[in-house]
């Protein structure tokens, strides 16, 4: 690398001066040293990634956490909505049934996707062209939300079946299912989460990401709290929204229990238009679109500020060595 520099140098200057080849020096010095800063970096990020990571992985957490015990008055209403067939009266007793066990499936299904989601999207992003950044930001968040649906769909499944009256405490309905539908019984409508959660995790995300994007282009900045909140909003509530159909059909597989009303997705979406008609697909959409709007403000808004506050403290870290180094 250095040969290189200096014969461009002597071709660009034919005259050699003192002065020339201590200008020259410089640079053949400069090239080494990003070359090594290029590979230290790539040396410190495993770290700094971990770091990172984690960092997030607990704001994503808590974040779920927050979201799920403030909004799950509202989640209890739009499940019973689902869940009721017909004109089925919705009882408002016990909304808040089952909140102690979701939250323990909340907290590291929360930090589980963003941890699969930060790291996704910026290897995506490094790959694909800058033109197709909603393409890396769709593919991280269906990727984030496949892991997370390990954790998820139990208990989303104990969760419902509380929030329906079938059980009273999350250990029963855990011990009961287990011993009536096997281990599988905990992963039932599984297919049909898949099917609601993934295209609902990579609409969301791409939808946040590019507004922000969008947004930051305009304005010249980075964006504030009440800013990433809003936007976090605005995407949640219009996800949910075109997501409803997919819930409905999630929400009937996971409640039916052993007796299998429903043979799979396609029968249940037959069963339910035959039954009840098509408009019964978009049950729920209203409590839906709120709570998920409610919950996409606060999830996002945390997360953003917790990963500024991590930037900042990385930035400072740094310049020591930095000056170092120079």
């Amino acid at each position: 690398m250095g040969p290189l520099t200096l014969a461009a140098d002597a071709k660009s200057s034919p005259v050699a001066s003192p002065d020339a080849s201590c200008r020259a020096m410089p640079m053949v010095r400069l090239e080494p040293k990003k070359s090594f800063a290029s590979i230290g970096m790539g040396e410190e990020n495993p770290f700094e990634f971990l770091r990172t990571l984690w960092e997030g992985a607990i704001a994503g957490g808590t974040a779920g956490v927050v979201v799920e015990t403030a909004l799950y008055p509202i989640d209890t209403i739009k499940t019973r909505l689902q869940a009721a067939r017909g004109g089925g009266k919705i009882i408002l007793k016990g909304l808040y049934s089952g909140l102690a066990g979701n939250l323990a499936g909340v907290l590291p299904a929360s930090a589980v996707f963003v941890g699969v989601y930060e790291p996704s999207k910026q290897k995506l992003l490094k790959i694909l062209p800058e033109n197709l950044s909603a393409v890396a930001h769709l593919t991280a968040g269906a990727l984030g939300g496949l892991a997370a649906s390990l954790i998820r769909v139990p208990t989303e499944v104990v969760k419902q079946r509380m929030q329906t009256g079938q059980f009273t405490s999350a250990p029963d309905a855990v011990r009961l299912i287990i011993s009536k539908e096997g281990y599988k019984g905990l992963y039932a409508g599984y297919g049909s989460f898949l099917l609601r959660d993934l295209p609902f995790d990579a609409i969301q995300f791409c939808i946040y990401e590019q507004l922000r994007i969008g947004y930051k282009s305009v304005a010249k900045r980075d964006l504030n709290d009440p800013e990433n909140a809003a936007i976090g909003a605005f995407s949640g509530a219009l996800t949910g929204a075109i997501t409803t159909p997919l819930d409905v059909i999630k929400t009937r597989l996971m409640v039916q229990g052993s007796g299998n009303q429903y043979k799979g997705i396609v029968d249940c979406v037959q069963g339910i238009i035959r039954e009840e008609g098509p408009s019964a697909l978009l049950k729920g959409i209203g409590p839906r679109v709120l709570w998920i709007g409610i919950g996409g403000s606060i999830f996002f808004g945390v997360l953003e500020r917790t990963k500024r506050l991590l930037e900042q403290r990385r930035s400072t870290s740094k310049k020591p060595s930095d000056f170092k180094q120079d």
